[in-house]
């Protein structure tokens, strides 16, 4: 009998999380093979798999996988290193948190796709605009949940660290980076997810490599099993560096297991 919040264990999770993925294959076999949706609309899970091969032994396809990889994480990488010390510094400070948390929460909900038009003008079809497309599209949320998370900051140890001595840049380094660690990796971990969709968005326009791209060769083709394919191995690629990630930050604060 299931209950509210009764934990499962690590295998019980693990058989639960593939059951569904077994569901979900036979549901889609039992539509395609069965003739109750067309194959011009879904491909059925043998041609997608067909396909997949095809786009990897004979059009390379591992290149575009590489080149959408490169492209997430270089516009990730660069999106959190300017904003976490932002956001830290957010945090920490209120009267520079008053001053850009107007503007960084109205950045955040503008659309990074609607930014395309405007960096092809300035960037080119490039590396360079696909790169900016998925720094806007990450930096805004990571700037606004690491000053939440250092906000949130116990303040009983701040106190206790300035009846101790501590200066205002100790305060910084000895209690809210420690302290906020552990969540600022949890949300780097989340926003990498995200970046995964703007890259996509990018490789739709004026790229001539990437998974987005070879997804739009394929539309234009109707060939919806190299589409489905190419899904699938965007989410592969994310789960597997969702499941790194959450390892490296378990490793790095054991103590948040606790």
């Amino acid at each position: 009998m299931i209950r509210p919040l009764d934990p499962v264990t690590s295998r019980q999770r693990a058989a639960y999380g593939l059951a569904f993925f077994v569901l979900f294959v036979a549901v889609w076999g039992w539509a395609t093979f069965g003739g109750y949706v067309s194959k011009t609309f879904l491909a059925n899970p043998l041609t997608m798999l067909q396909e997949g091969w095809e786009l990897l032994t004979k059009h390379g396809f591992l290149f575009d996988i590489g080149m959408t990889i490169w492209r997430v994480v270089g516009g990730f990488v660069l999106a959190a290193i300017i904003a976490v010390p932002l956001g830290v510094l957010m945090g920490a400070y209120k009267p520079i948190e008053a001053l850009l948390e107007p503007f960084v929460s109205f950045a955040r909900y503008l659309p990074a796709s609607a930014f395309i038009p405007l960096l092809i003008l300035w960037a080119g079809i490039g590396e360079l605009q696909k790169l900016l497309v998925i720094f806007i599209g990450s930096v805004f949320q990571i700037i606004l949940m690491v000053t939440v998370t250092v906000g949130n900051t116990r303040r009983d140890l701040v106190e206790a660290a300035y009846t101790l001595g501590a200066s205002d840049r100790g305060i910084i380094n000895r209690v809210l980076l420690p302290s906020s660690a552990p969540e600022v990796a949890e949300i780097l971990r989340l926003v990498l997810g995200w970046a995964w969709t703007y890259v996509i968005v990018a490789e739709l326009i004026g790229s001539s490599s990437g998974i987005g791209h070879m997804i739009t060769d394929s539309q234009a083709l109707l060939n919806t099993g190299q589409i489905i394919f190419g899904i699938i191995v965007i989410g592969l690629i994310g789960l597997v560096s969702d499941f790194l990630f959450k390892a490296f930050n378990a490793w790095l604060f054991p103590w948040k297991l606790a």
